[in-house]
């Protein structure tokens, strides 16, 4: 039987980022997921397989995170990234794992901070990665489009569909 439920896979990025007062800077923190998805009454495994800003995540641990994605038992999976390369992973992703739905989120602002897009990312992406069929998506502000359908404006702050960055 091919459950709905995703795996849950956390790389880091500004959704897990937390304020360090000994050195004024937002570090990467250990994964988000466990806490938003309990709020929603959800119990669940989260396989952290980077931590680290996704500026800083090199080609080689891209490809190791595609292979992890692709390695998995799982047909559907959920993934946290750093909103600057998700792209990048994802692309990748959907060379190494074509049959699977995969959905990436992230956050603008850190789950840690109030007001934060955080939450919101991963009810949207938690839902579609188990209504979506076989590919990558992003899901971010409200929505959850093919990868390559979406662009981060940073004028705007936010992720679009790709053919309405030129318009705004």
């Amino acid at each position: 039987m091919t459950t709905l439920i995703p795996q849950l896979i956390a790389t880091g990025g500004t959704i897990d980022k937390l304020y360090n007062p000994l050195t004024g800077n937002l570090d990467v923190g250990p994964p988000v997921l466990p806490a938003i998805l309990a709020t929603a009454g959800i119990r669940a495994e989260v396989a952290s397989v980077l931590r680290k800003d996704s500026l800083e995540i090199t080609d080689e641990e891209r490809a190791t995170l595609a292979a992890f994605v692709a390695a998995s038992p799982a047909q559907r999976l959920l993934i946290t990234h750093g909103t600057d390369t998700m792209g990048a992973s994802a692309e990748l992703i959907a060379a190494s794992a074509p049959d699977k739905t995969v959905v990436l989120t992230g956050a603008m602002v850190p789950y840690s901070i109030a007001g934060s897009d955080a939450a919101f990312n991963v009810g949207v992406a938690y839902a579609a990665a188990q209504c979506l069929p076989a590919g990558v998506y992003i899901a971010m502000h409200g929505q959850a489009l093919p990868h390559a359908q979406y662009v981060k404006d940073r004028a705007q702050g936010r992720f679009i569909a790709s053919g309405l960055a030129a318009a705004s």
